[in-house]
């Protein structure tokens, strides 16, 4: 279902955010990529899925317009998660590595059940497409703390694969694991215009995307 209030794109014409804005329907009212920005209005919500590089600017942006943000670039570091909390005294922003429905609910289950396998071997292992930059994965380092314990991590970069994410357990006599497969980008799309309608919602506060699952 599309937004039905202007929306705008950071890296509107990069691989999420054509998806977002296919998702979310219309034409953004605000666009930036590297060579420019436009804008055609007051955007109600923002969505970043570029690159840590990028958000000074677009924090300036969603103060500029009072505009919520949805938040989904990786590889974010203390600096980074600070701003946003400093945003977020301001406006609604909604911070996940991941905006898949699916992966939420795989944080869940390891959050709950983990502890339950304390004395047992885990791992986790991730693959995406070959253009991912950061490794680990934002999903899996997201994993990791859902775990609640330290755990060796694999990466993996091949073809055009839009994320898998698989956490392994196992002791003397058997193994476990919990793994969820994207088959599409879309998925992501998708949950983050889910994440800019609850964020609509709000006056100001920082949120997850598993805040957004649970309603």
């Amino acid at each position: 279902m599309a937004l039905s209030v202007p929306y705008g794109v950071i890296g509107s014409t990069g691989r999420m955010g054509r998806e977002i804005a296919a998702a979310a329907g219309g034409t953004p009212c605000l666009r930036v990529w590297d060579e420019g920005e436009t804008c055609d209005g007051t955007p109600r919500v923002i969505f970043d899925f570029s690159s840590a590089a990028v958000l000074p600017r677009t924090v300036e942006l969603c103060r500029r317009h009072k505009s919520a943000l949805v938040m989904g670039t990786t590889a974010l570091n203390d600096g980074h998660m600070a701003a946003l909390r400093g945003l977020a005294e301001e406006v609604p922003v909604v911070q996940s590595f991941n905006y898949s429905i699916g992966i939420a609910v795989m944080a869940m289950i390891l959050r709950e059940y983990a502890p339950l396998l304390a004395d047992w071997d885990a791992e986790i292992a991730e693959a995406h497409h070959v253009h991912k930059k950061d490794a680990p994965s934002g999903t899996a380092l997201m994993l990791g703390k859902a775990l609640g314990r330290d755990v060796p991590m694999h990466s993996f970069r091949l073809g055009g694969l839009p994320g898998d994410h698989e956490a392994l357990f196992g002791n003397e006599g058997e193994t476990l694991s919990v793994r969820h497969h994207a088959i599409s980008r879309s998925v992501f799309a998708i949950g983050a215009v889910r994440a800019a309608r609850f964020a609509l919602t709000k006056d100001k506060g920082l949120f997850t995307f598993e805040d957004v699952v649970r309603g």
